[in-house]
């Protein structure tokens, strides 16, 4: 999670308060792979970001849940590491996932979490029994997620000035921080010719693989699935719902896309398989209607209702990434 999803946590959290749930969408229902379907796992653990914790702030279900991880991690009780648990009946699972990690925080405590929390070393989850595991990561070390925001633009146009050399006040701007988004995320990161997230991405394959290396060490009898992002940035803004220029828009898909290419590879040379989310994610992106998209811009989701965290999976998202871990586990 950036700070901005941070200080959302803290204060929502903090309110304790439940929202109802309601009818779902028509997304894969990961109930729906019969356990024949996929080999029986004895112990699975879920290792990643927030794209697999599926953060939440509140749900049907309450306040994040807290059994394998600090609550300010963030974890839906319907993320699809859950999903995929519940459909598989396996006998012992636990979810390291959390809001924020990096490859560091594998090997080591993540601390700085919203609420004081610290999540200990998503690998010491894993033992030598564990035969299962689902990873994913990457996107935080190479600074995808915190780009995406940059993107957000208040004005119905591209921002005609250079926003870096603007004295723009503080403000209590809701969802956005401090200060008055104008955009300007593809000038920004690419300055001078040169794109620094796609550096990052180059950058962060190593640790991912080093990462998967690490965890045939730890438990030698695993299989080991990666799972990519899910295809829901479009290549252009919608106003007011995503507001963002299309060049922005454009540019931050393109990224997005990179670091998808970045861990088949990593996936391949950590020794791992990969799940593709993109296959059952096209065509709902953030512009679509809220019955249809698999993540929020704002957070606000009635599929289920619930309020997330901006810019990441809502429960019909979740349901989509389990089935594309139980469709891969089936092969």
């Amino acid at each position: 999670m950036t700070p901005i999803s941070r200080r959302l946590v803290v204060a929502a959290v903090a309110l304790g308060l439940g929202l109802p749930t309601a009818p779902t969408a028509a997304t894969p229902a990961p109930e729906q792979h019969s356990k024949a379907q996929a080999p029986q796992y004895a112990e699975y653990v879920a290792l990643g970001d927030s794209w697999t914790a599926d953060v939440v702030i509140l749900n049907g279900d309450g306040v994040p849940a807290t059994k394998h991880a600090p609550i300010d991690c963030a974890q839906s009780q319907r993320n699809y590491p859950k999903l995929v648990a519940k459909a598989l009946g396996v006998a012992r699972f636990r979810d390291a996932s959390c809001g924020s990690a990096t490859t560091d925080d594998f090997a080591a405590a993540q601390t700085g979490l919203p609420l004081g929390g610290t999540n200990p070393p998503q690998f010491d989850r894993l033992s030598r029994s564990t035969d299962l595991v689902t990873v994913g990561i990457g996107g935080n070390d190479a600074g995808i997620a915190s780009a995406g925001t940059d993107c957000l633009n208040a004005l119905p146009f591209a921002n005609p000035l250079p926003t870096d050399q603007l004295a723009l006040p503080d403000l209590p701007i809701p969802f956005i921080g401090g200060q008055l988004p104008l955009g300007g995320c593809k000038k920004k990161y690419t300055k001078h010719g040169y794109d620094q997230l796609a550096r990052n991405i180059r950058q962060s394959q190593p640790k991912v693989v080093r990462a998967l290396k690490a965890i045939h060490r730890i438990a030698p009898k695993a299989r080991i699935l990666l799972v990519d992002y899910m295809s829901v940035i479009p290549d252009h803004g919608c106003y007011p719902q995503l507001p963002a220029t299309d060049e922005d828009m454009a540019y931050i898909k393109a990224k997005f896309d990179q670091l998808n290419r970045m861990l088949a590879r990593a996936s391949k040379k950590g020794g791992a398989e990969l799940v593709r989310t993109h296959r059952l994610t096209v065509g709902h992106d953030l512009c679509q209607g809220p019955r249809v998209r698999y993540a929020e811009t704002l957070g606000l989701s009635v599929n289920d209702v619930a309020v997330g965290v901006p810019a990441h999976p809502n429960s019909a998202g979740a349901r989509a990434q389990a089935a594309s871990v139980l469709a891969q586990l089936g092969k």
